[in-house]
This record gives structure tokens, sequence and C-alpha cells, in this order.
């Protein structure tokens, strides 16, 4: 089982329910939808072994991995999360909501861009749903989104500088609709990976 892998590193998690924890990131290659505003080169990749993943990873002493992209269940299968969960990792991803989340993943973060009443279907239940929202942009439909805890909005940045306009236009939203809360890109304003 080979995986195409962007890239590969060991940071903080910087935006969501799980910002400011260790986490070794996993980037896949590849994407299925053409987002204006992302901020990732997942393009390019390099093929790797599970067993080669596993031996970048396991310099690392954190025991948890954050699958992203791109779009990594255009890749990511139930026996590859089943691998690394055998090697005693807990195991994030985070989806657009396009494709079902392979069996084992421990904590789903979806950020759907298109297609919301689709979602649901393909992923009934998430850990946490994150929208990127700049000013002037809709709220989603809740009611027909997957079932959470946890609705966040994050303020687009602009290469890679916070928009005051957008994160004023997001406290505004939640004041007004407080079941959403505010999920800043920490990782950018602190200048980490």
């Amino acid at each position: 089982m080979n995986l195409n892998v962007n890239e590969i590193f060991y940071s903080l998690q910087g935006e969501g329910g799980r910002t400011g924890q260790a986490s070794i990131f996993i980037r896949l290659a590849g994407c299925n939808l053409s987002c204006s505003f992302c901020d990732t080169d997942f393009e390019r990749g390099m093929k790797m072994t599970l067993e080669e993943v596993h031996l970048q990873i396991e310099a690392y002493p954190c025991k948890w991995i954050v699958w992203t992209g791109g779009e990594p269940t255009l890749q990511l299968t139930d026996e590859m999360v089943a691998f690394f969960r055998e090697k005693g990792y807990r195991q994030a991803i985070e989806t657009n909501g396009t494709r079902k989340v392979p069996a084992g993943i421990d904590y789903i973060t979806c950020s759907p861009k298109l297609h919301f009443e689709k979602v649901r279907e393909l992923i009934p239940e998430v850990d946490e749903l994150r929208f990127p929202i700049q000013k002037g942009d809709p709220l989603p439909d809740i009611s027909i989104l997957p079932k959470t805890e946890r609705y966040l909005l994050s303020p687009i940045f602009e290469d890679q500088q916070i928009i005051p306009e957008n994160v004023a236009y997001c406290i505004s939203l939640i004041r007004q609709y407080p079941v959403w809360a505010l999920s800043l890109q920490m990782h950018k304003l602190i200048e980490i990976r």
C-alpha cells in the first residue's frame, strides 16, 4: 500500500477543537476541489509505503496523526488507518466532506465547501465542523449538516496575514448565532507550521 505524500511535519494543531495539541501532520497530495482561499500547495507528492511513512514519524514523541491535504479521503483507506492504529497512533482527519471517512479515525474535522446537503449522507457525525468565512459569506444551515457539538467559524487569512474585517464579521455572526464559536488559525498568528 502506497500513499502520495506531499509532506510530513511535527507541530501543534493550529485551529479547531484540538488547538495547541502536539500532532504529526501527514499532508497527502491531491484534492477534488479548487477553493480560491486555499493556502496549501498539495499538488506535488512522493510515493511512500506505509512502512516508510511510519519510519519517518516514529522519531516523534507524539502519538497523534493528523491526515490532511488536499483531500485525504482520496487516498486513505480503512486498511491504512488500521496499520497506524496497530502502531499505537490516534488519528484525526481534516476533510472537505465530499467522500466517506475511513473507519478507525478518532477525530473528524469536516470543512464542507459545497453541496452541504450531501455531506451528512457521507459523514453522519463529526467531532467538529469548521467553516472558512470571509466578510459577507452566509452561514450554512446546520440542520442539513453532520451532527456535531462544535460549530466553528474560521476567518479567512490572506498571505498568512489576519484580515481584521473577516475576524470582525465572524465575531458578529457568533454574537448573533451563539451555537457557533471562533477558530483562529493560531499557527499563522504565532508563525509556526
